[in-house]
């Protein structure tokens, strides 16, 4: 066991029901935006680790997991609102002049800030995906937050006024698809957002944006380099790290909803996300290489921290250990290391694998002494015998923390998703992406669909000669977005 504790949350697993077994995970998990929070700026740190500076995306969990602990009983609302609104009135008023010292610019924020002053730390770059995640917990506190009170009112006036100010044309650079990140000394990353990842969200919000939206070619340019594999059976839209079926899912209700990418494949992405989730165990099972503890109830590969970059030799066996590294399944890479943590967030698509899953890894490996769950990894190929885990990460991670809080409670309540499908710039997201069905309706996201199907055409066309960059083809792609856009708000106006 690593260091089982004896705390009342934990003894509610002794009742043995699905349900006291989950609350319990859920309130341990929770424990963590309890502690080393800045109380004055409501900074959340990224990492139990010492001297761990905040990451904005560990916030936006924080503000997503308040209301769960609020209708869990954890903390009082007006302990989670003042809370929030310590939180939106630091960002409202923080720097955004893009010093490197700063806090932020054109209304995004440096990935990591200093706990105690709020400033930049270790030089991280002004991070659209993880202002898009402290977004997200900002809209879940405006909606949820929805009352009278002055509190509430002005919770959901500074969210309304930092959502408004972000210029996702900006971190366009020109281009159509968004770029990773930005930084002082250095300008735009090269690199922009491709390929089937954790960026929806950040697509839904910036095409919703209420001053400087993105424009519909930009979700085409995203969707058009996804790649789909079969695997064990499975037709999948295929990403390896299993957090990247999961993110934006959280505060994403795609059950029973389709894009043009899954209606022509007869699928949906939470269906797809179930999918990966079996994948995940069919690897585990399969256990090609023959890591240490891999079976049908101990599987979880993802981004993790692991054992370290180096070469051990054992069992007849050269092994190729990693550090932190984007582990996956079933094409890699991987090591032996297994995360628990993301296991459990995909509860919501396979709860008949995952709920045996985590009682299993509480009898093998129980629980860290710090009273917050699961190790957040472990690896018990790397100096593991008899049933040890080997090697442990010794820090537990905001963001793992939080997804399991999250995904808990949506399997359980659906808390999350039904106030963000009352979220309006999510509905009106989603539908200039093209999405319809289910609880989104039909009429403006089969409009919009079309919409994409012709700016789609436009995109293979043009993608061939990007490089050209002539003023025709900007034109070309420009007249394709931009007024198909202002239909999809007349059809949004009209059914409201």
């Amino acid at each position: 066991m690593c260091g089982k504790t004896a705390s009342k949350n934990e003894s509610a697993f002794g009742k043995n029901t699905d349900d006291a077994l989950l609350s319990a995970l859920r309130e341990m998990a929770f424990t963590f935006f309890t502690r080393k929070i800045n109380s004055n700026i409501g900074l959340v740190p990224d990492s139990t680790q010492p001297d761990s500076p905040s990451s904005i995306a560990a916030v936006g969990y924080a503000l997503s997991c308040y209301p769960v602990a609020v209708e869990r009983g954890l903390i009082e609302r007006a302990d989670a609102l003042s809370r929030t609104l310590t939180v939106l009135r630091f960002f409202h008023d923080a720097d955004q002049t893009g010093a490197a010292d700063g806090v932020g610019y054109k209304g995004f924020f440096y990935h990591f800030l200093d706990m105690k002053t709020g400033h930049r730390a270790w030089k991280s770059e002004l991070s659209i995906i993880d202002t898009t995640l402290l977004l997200a917990g900002m809209l879940v506190a405006s909606q949820y937050f929805d009352g009278d009170a002055t509190g509430e009112i002005e919770a959901r006036g500074l969210t309304r006024a930092i959502y408004a100010r972000i210029d996702w044309r900006w971190a366009q650079n020109g281009q159509q698809a968004l770029v990773l990140g930005w930084t002082p000394e250095s300008g735009f990353n090269a690199d922009h957002w491709f390929g089937y990842n954790e960026a929806m969200l950040m697509y839904v919000l910036a095409l919703a944006a209420p001053k400087f939206p993105i424009g519909i070619a930009a979700y085409a340019a995203w969707t058009s380099t996804f790649r789909w594999r079969q695997l064990y059976g499975h037709h999948v839209l295929y990403a390896g790290p299993l957090f990247i079926h999961q993110f934006s899912h959280i505060w994403l209700d795609l059950d029973g909803i389709q894009d043009r990418i899954m209606a022509e494949n007869k699928s949906d992405y939470f269906e797809n996300s179930r999918r990966a989730t079996y994948i995940q165990q069919q690897y585990a099972i399969r256990n090609a290489r023959a890591f240490e503890a891999y079976d049908a109830y101990c599987w979880g590969f993802t981004a993790s921290n692991g054992p370290g970059n180096l070469i051990r030799h054992g069992k007849g066996r050269k092994r190729q250990f990693y550090g932190y590294a984007a582990r996956g399944a079933p094409l890699g890479p991987d090591d032996g290391t297994i995360s628990p943590w993301v296991a459990v967030a995909s509860l919501p698509f396979a709860p008949e694998i995952v709920i045996p899953t985590i009682r299993h890894m509480r009898s093998r490996i129980g629980f860290h002494a710090n009273g917050m769950g699961f190790l957040t990894s472990f690896n018990p190929t790397f100096d593991g015998e008899n049933e040890s885990p080997g090697w442990v990460s010794p820090w537990h991670y905001a963001l793992n923390q939080g997804a399991i809080v999250l995904m808990i409670e949506n399997y359980q309540t659906g808390l999350i998703w039904k106030l963000m499908r009352k979220c309006e710039p999510i509905r009106l997201g989603l539908l200039r992406c093209g999405f319809s069905g289910g609880w989104l309706g039909t009429m403006a996201g089969g409009a919009s669909r079309a919409v994409l199907s012709a700016v789609y055409a436009i995109h293979r066309m043009t993608s061939n000669r990007a490089n050209a960059k002539s003023t025709r083809t900007k034109n070309a792609i420009s007249c394709h977005h931009e007024v198909p856009n202002q239909n999809v708000r007349l059809i949004w106006r009209l059914e409201k």
